[in-house]
């Protein structure tokens, strides 16, 4: 038996807070975690809708019932099977997605990418694409993925912010995870900062709100 690979055009979606005809100043690009959907995602971002602020919110290209064969949907980014094409096609879908939103903006609009739980990992391996402009990454609850080339791309994430979040009660991430990733973080050379807040696997308001005025 032999595999065949076909590439198609496919129908994404993605969710706006704010509008690219106010004076924006700031865009959030925002990734969901593992069985999201970015209309409610976005709902967590409100805190940011300023009149100033464009959050963006992108949805998977996968969904599926969460329980059994019917009900709620949700969305992720990839599974272990045909991994290596699910990549490449989100990298091509965000990129795309980064693109048709700030050729309505300012040149000089400051460009948040953050990812949650899974969204991590999605963001880490769209930017290491190297094709989209970002001056800040927040990863939230979630890691550098375990195959990420740092040789590669230390340099290069060392030219944005990169911020890492996590929740105290996360029940993903025990005292000893977030410590081996601090030290990995460390030992690769590549520059972050940290915030443990008081919280589960969840965004946080007022963190989130605190790193945005924080930026400006």
């Amino acid at each position: 038996m032999k595999q065949q690979d076909i590439q198609v055009a496919k129908t994404a979606r993605y969710f706006l807070l704010g509008e690219t005809n106010d004076p924006i100043e700031e865009v959030w690009f925002i990734c969901h975690g593992h069985g999201h959907l970015a209309e409610y995602f976005i709902k967590h971002f409100e805190v940011l809708d300023n009149g100033k602020t464009l959050v963006v919110a992108p949805e998977a290209l996968n969904r599926y019932y969460l329980k059994g064969v019917y009900g709620r949907v949700g969305a992720f980014w990839m599974t272990k099977e045909e991994r290596l094409s699910d990549i490449h096609d989100y990298v091509r879908y965000l990129d795309a997605v980064h693109a048709e939103v700030l050729q309505k903006l300012d040149a000089g609009v400051r460009i948040n990418v953050l990812g949650f739980s899974q969204g991590a990992a999605t963001v880490c391996r769209w930017l290491a694409n190297q094709q989209s402009r970002v001056d800040r990454m927040i990863l939230w609850g979630g890691r550098f993925p375990v195959d990420f080339d740092y040789d590669n791309n230390r340099d290069y994430f060392n030219q944005f912010r990169v911020q890492i979040a996590i929740g105290d009660n996360d029940e993903y991430a025990d005292a000893a995870y977030i410590q081996r990733e601090r030290d990995l973080l460390d030992a690769q050379g590549l520059q972050h900062e940290f915030f443990l807040f008081d919280g589960t696997h969840a965004i946080q308001p007022e963190l989130l709100k605190k790193l945005a005025e924080n930026f400006r």
